[in-house]
């Protein structure tokens, strides 16, 4: 009897469906721009984009708060389409790219709130300072991908940073401390889990 239980718990657990992983995706740098804004003295804003930066994204559909994103920046190529407002933003004064090339961004935590909506919780390095960040993440599409014929992730993630707490604090507050930094991709599942 001992032995026909065993078994039969066996063939139960080998029945019941594997839990599901989050999944790879890879970012489609042709279809995504992280960009950012911020106020000049009150008269205009400056935008500005970072063109280099890699991620690694996470998606567990059933359950999100198993998801997760890294994301590193290349300072270097920061561009607010004015060649010399690049590299005073570049020197010392600002980000201060020599010393400091790269920013990371590490999530700590996904969770839904709303039924296309996310919050990003995570660590964001930035010239050398630590701090947590939270960033709102509309999901505009998941599904199959009308021309890549697989599975695929479009979003929109914006955060509103004080620039000041990362040690830039030059000019403030004749130029705005606060940055609304806003980054939209397009991604597909990646090769590698197919």
């Amino acid at each position: 009897m001992i032995r026909f239980a065993t078994s039969a718990l066996a063939l139960t657990l080998l029945a019941a469906p594997a839990l599901a992983e989050p999944v790879a995706y890879d970012f489609d740098k042709s279809h995504a721009n992280l960009s950012f804004t911020y106020n000049h003295l009150g008269y205009s804003t400056t935008d500005g984009r970072f063109g280099d930066w890699d991620g690694k994204l996470l998606i567990d559909e059933g359950a999100p708060a198993n998801s997760s994103v890294e994301f590193t920046i290349n300072i270097d190529s920061l561009d607010t389409f004015w060649a010399d407002r690049d590299t005073h933003l570049k020197s010392p004064d600002f980000f201060d790219a020599a010393k400091y090339p790269q920013a990371v961004f590490k999530s700590t935590n996904v969770e839904q709130t709303g039924e296309k909506q996310l919050e990003v919780t995570g660590d964001l390095t930035l010239r050398g300072i630590t701090k947590p960040v939270t960033l709102t993440v509309d999901v505009t599409a998941l599904g199959e991908h009308p021309m890549a014929k697989k599975p695929a992730a479009g979003f929109a993630a914006t955060t509103v940073l004080k620039r000041s707490d990362f040690g830039m604090d030059k000019f403030v507050p004749y130029v705005g401390d606060e940055v609304t930094v806003t980054f939209h991709a397009e991604t597909l599942k990646s090769e590698a889990t197919n």
